[in-house]
């Protein structure tokens, strides 16, 4: 069942790029993200609400909620560096860089959670670079 909400996250995020790009024209890029993480905050705490899962909010630990602080900021500073690049780069261009978020995402699991790095994992990390730097140049 993960492969489908995977390929199902893939889609939806390339409708993101594209509704982003022309939906960001004359706005503020900062402007812009804010109202989209509105829109997202929105929607997320409807799914905790239909999903029954609200009660779980006093069971989280310390560290999980260090953690998930950290994720957040880390999604909203990607979120508002990729809002600016789209705002003044192609999304042909803007979309595959913000792509290589798999490589450094294998490497960091590598490094950090002792995750395996296969050879076909280094294979496919060198593909994807090689591909990004192909449809950027």
């Amino acid at each position: 069942m993960w492969i489908i909400f995977a390929f199902l996250s893939a889609i939806f995020a390339a409708l993101t790029s594209i509704l982003a790009k022309v939906g960001i024209e004359g706005v503020n890029s900062n402007l812009a993200t804010a109202i989209r993480t509105v829109v997202v905050v929105i929607m997320a705490w409807v799914m905790v609400f239909l999903t029954n899962a609200q009660t779980g909010i006093f069971e989280i630990s310390r560290k999980s909620w260090i953690f998930l602080i950290m994720s957040g900021l880390a999604t909203g500073a990607s979120w508002l560096c990729y809002y600016k690049a789209l705002q003044i780069g192609e999304a042909s261009k803007v979309v595959p860089i913000d792509k290589l978020s798999v490589v450094i995402t294998l490497i960091l699991a590598f490094v950090f959670l002792h995750e395996q790095f296969t050879p076909k994992s280094l294979i496919g990390c060198l593909l994807i670079g090689a591909g990004t730097l192909f449809m950027v140049l």
